[in-house]
């Protein structure tokens, strides 16, 4: 069979390569084209174009953006038609996603999306086209069900987080030599997840280091994104106790004693690595005006989501400054503290479904096709 898969983002990226190994398990002789990143180059397929190119950030960004991102709809429009796949499969990116299966619809092709675009959060609307587009959904969290087949009828498959697939297939590695191959010191890591877009690290990294001064008994170690280059980094290393590693997050993950996390999936992957978080977002002040008058969340955290209930602390727009990011980090550097919310983190996981979200995934499309 014919496999096409867009993927829009790292996350993305992520996911789309445990789906593919799945799918290679499941059908052998798959063909499968994607947009993506290296984690899906790595597992083999044909890469057309890198999230790299497509990822923007915020609705004025989008904005300025708009003529790259049409070109690379009519890219991808052309490149599917020259395929012909027996199935088009979309990972999140609901922006570039909904209007190309919209299109592949309308010539009748399958549509199949694996993680559901965030509608529960804001433009709910979008179900009409979801409903009329897509022939097989795949959601991840617990309450997307529930919300897809009850509130909007539309019939959808949970198959669990395929985070936890992620993590548990994570080698895990020697503290020692982590520490020795990352020329990191014996102080107790803190880890700064910034993002993976140079919009969001520019505007996050400053204030989340900015409380290194504060804690000399600790070393920061900032998560470089694997879409990032060092030099791009290299202009906020101003002091011997930031340090930094590229493209291994997982590891840092598992070697840090705490965490400052930019909002979005990492704050996820780092509770499901039993890592105490202070959660920090910053966005540019005309997307945030946009955002908070559309988005009626309690919480901007997937893990406050799913728990519904506050487990970790968010730090949004102007709460999200030195003062703040301090009083909270100390707060869960401290064990009382860092207790509840590691035993918050075990309940967390029980929602989540337990290992198997991308083999489920790549049975039910398989079995579709046949």
């Amino acid at each position: 069979m014919k496999y096409y898969i867009i993927a829009g983002e790292a996350s993305g990226d992520l996911h789309g390569s445990n789906l593919m190994k799945a799918l290679y398990e499941e059908d052998p002789n798959a063909d499968i084209r994607f947009w993506g990143g290296d984690l899906m180059r790595n597992v083999g397929g044909t890469l057309v174009k890198h999230y790299r190119e497509l990822a923007f950030m915020g609705f004025v960004e989008v904005i300025f953006n708009l003529k790259t991102i049409l070109n690379n709809i009519k890219i991808c429009k052309k490149d599917i038609t020259s395929f012909q796949p027996d199935v088009i499969i979309f990972i999140d990116y609901p922006g570039f996603n909904l209007r190309i299966a919209k299109w592949a619809k309308g010539l009748g092709m399958k549509t199949h999306y694996y993680i559901s675009p965030q509608i529960w959060a804001w433009k709910e609307s979008r179900i009409t086209e979801i409903k009329r587009d897509i022939d097989k959904m795949y959601v991840i969290l617990p309450f997307e069900k529930k919300f897809y087949e009850d509130k909007h009828h539309f019939p959808v498959e949970f198959v669990g987080h395929p985070l936890i697939d992620a993590i548990h297939n994570q080698t895990p590695i020697d503290a020692t030599v982590f520490r020795k191959e990352n020329q990191l010191n014996e102080k107790p890591i803190i880890a700064i997840l910034p993002g993976s877009r140079q919009q969001e690290i520019t505007k996050m990294l400053s204030v989340m280091l900015s409380v290194v001064n504060d804690f000399p008994d600790y070393q920061f170690v900032i998560a470089g994104a694997p879409s990032q280059v060092y030099s791009f980094y290299e202009q906020f290393i101003s002091n011997e106790n930031i340090k930094f590693i590229s493209n291994k997050t997982y590891d840092l993950l598992q070697n840090a004693t705490a965490a400052l996390v930019t909002s979005g999936t990492a704050t996820l992957e780092t509770a499901l690595f039993k890592v105490p978080e202070v959660v920090c977002y910053k966005g540019s002040w005309a997307s945030y005006q946009i955002a908070k008058r559309i988005v009626t969340l309690k919480y901007i955290s997937l893990v406050n989501l799913i728990m519904d209930k506050e487990v970790v602390t968010e730090l949004i727009q102007e709460d999200c400054s030195t003062k703040r990011i301090r009083e909270e980090l100390k707060k869960i550097l401290e064990s009382k503290h860092r207790g509840t919310i590691l035993k918050e983190y075990e309940l967390l996981e029980e929602k989540l479904g337990g290992i198997g979200a991308s083999k489920k995934t790549a049975k039910l499309i398989v079995a579709d096709l046949q």
